[in-house]
C-alpha cells in the first residue's frame, strides 16, 4: 500500500510539473530586450515584458540605445528582441543588422503609424499647404525663429531614421537655401515649438504618431499636415505615403517586433506572443499624453501598463493562451 501511495504521489507530482511547464513555458530562459531611451515607447515594451514574465521568462533590464544600434544589438546577439522597429522607416537598419538570415520582423504591434511635416493652422489656411511652398524665401521667412531669414524646421534626432528621409527630401525638393533642419534633443525642440505656437507665432515641425505631440497640437484644430511636392524616399525605400488624400512624404507605417531567428526557434511561446500582441495606436497616444502631463516616472508607466492590461484583459489572456499552446 505504501508503494502504491508513493507511486500515486509521484504521478501527481509529474502531472503538476507538466501543467506548470505548460503554464510557464519560458521557465529557466532569460530574455534580453533592447529599447530606445524614449518614455513614449515604454508602454508597448513593458506590456510585452509583462506578458513574457507571465509566461515564465526572466526578462533582463533592457539596454537603452537608439534605433539603429538597437537593430545591430539584436543582429549581433547582444540582445534577443527590439519592440519598436518601424517596418519601412527602419528597414535599412534591419538589413544592416543581418536581415532575414539573422532576424525576423514578427507581428504588428502598432498599426497606422504616421510621420510628416506640419504647420500652424493659420499658415495653412492662408495657403501654405505644401512643403514645396517653402522654396519661396518669403514663405520660408514666415517660419524663421532665429533671424537668419530661413524657415526653422523642428526636425528629427540623428539615429532615429526619420532624419534620413528629411535630409533626402530637403535636397530633392531644393529647400536647402530656405529651410534649416534643426536636429537635437527632440523634446526640447518641440517644447520650444509649442511655446511659439502658444505665443501666436507660425510653426513648422516634424512629428509622428503615436506620440503625445498630436494631443498638444491637434491636427485639424491647431495644426495641419503638409503635403510634399512628390513622393521620394532614401535608401531605396518604397511604400504608400498617401494618408487621407495627402502625400505626407513618409510611408504610412507599422511598428513591429524584431527578434533573432535562433531565439524565436528556441522559444515558440515568445514567438507566438510577438506574432499576436497588438496595441491600438490611439491607446499609445493617450498614454503618451499622460506622460507629457507629468505621469512620467517608472512607477507611473508601470501603472499605465496595469491599466491597459486590465482594460484589455480578455485580449491579453488570449495572447498568453496561444503562446502556451505554441510551446506544447
Amino acid at each position: 500500500m505504501k508503494h502504491i501511495m508513493l507511486t500515486t504521489t509521484a504521478l501527481l507530482s509529474l502531472a503538476a510539473g507538466a501543467a506548470f511547464a505548460q503554464d510557464m513555458p519560458g521557465e529557466g530562459v532569460t530574455v534580453r530586450p533592447v529599447i530606445q531611451p524614449l518614455l513614449e515607447e515604454m508602454l508597448q515594451a513593458r506590456v510585452l515584458v509583462r506578458a513574457l514574465e507571465d509566461l515564465g521568462y526572466e526578462v533582463e533590464e533592457p539596454q537603452e540605445v537608439l534605433a539603429q544600434t538597437a537593430h545591430l544589438a539584436v543582429g549581433t546577439g547582444d540582445a534577443d528582441f527590439y519592440p519598436a522597429s518601424w517596418n519601412q522607416l527602419h528597414d535599412t537598419f534591419y538589413q544592416e543588422a543581418g536581415g532575414d538570415e539573422v532576424l525576423s520582423k514578427v507581428g504588428t504591434l502598432i498599426d497606422g503609424a504616421l510621420q510628416g511635416y506640419l504647420v500652424d493652422k493659420a499658415s495653412y489656411d492662408e495657403g501654405i499647404q505644401n512643403l514645396g511652398d517653402l522654396k519661396d524665401p518669403k514663405v520660408a521667412a514666415r517660419f524663421d525663429a532665429d533671424g537668419d531669414g530661413k524657415a526653422d524646421l523642428a526636425g528629427c534626432v540623428p539615429g532615429w531614421g526619420c532624419e534620413r528621409v528629411i535630409e533626402h527630401q530637403l535636397d530633392e525638393f531644393e529647400l536647402r537655401d530656405t529651410v534649416t533642419h534643426n536636429q537635437g534633443e527632440y523634446t526640447a525642440i518641440i517644447a520650444d515649438t509649442i511655446a511659439r505656437h502658444q505665443n501666436g507665432d507660425p510653426i513648422l515641425y516634424f512629428t509622428w504618431t503615436p506620440y503625445w505631440v498630436s494631443g498638444a497640437l491637434v491636427p485639424g484644430e491647431d495644426v495641419e499636415w503638409l503635403e510634399v511636392p512628390f513622393s521620394t524616399l532614401p535608401d531605396g525605400q518604397e511604400g504608400e505615403t498617401v494618408y487621407d488624400g495627402k502625400d505626407l512624404g513618409f510611408v504610412v507605417d507599422s511598428i513591429r517586433v524584431v527578434a533573432r531567428n535562433d531565439f524565436l526557434e528556441e522559444n515558440p511561446a515568445a514567438a507566438k506572443l510577438f506574432e499576436l500582441a497588438a496595441i491600438d495606436i490611439n491607446d499609445v497616444s493617450a498614454e503618451n499624453k499622460l506622460i507629457a502631463d507629468g505621469e512620467d516616472s517608472s512607477e507611473d508607466i508601470d501603472r499605465h501598463v496595469d491599466d491597459w492590461i486590465a482594460s484589455h484583459q480578455e485580449e491579453y489572456d488570449g495572447w498568453l493562451e496561444a503562446a502556451r499552446g505554441a510551446a506544447k
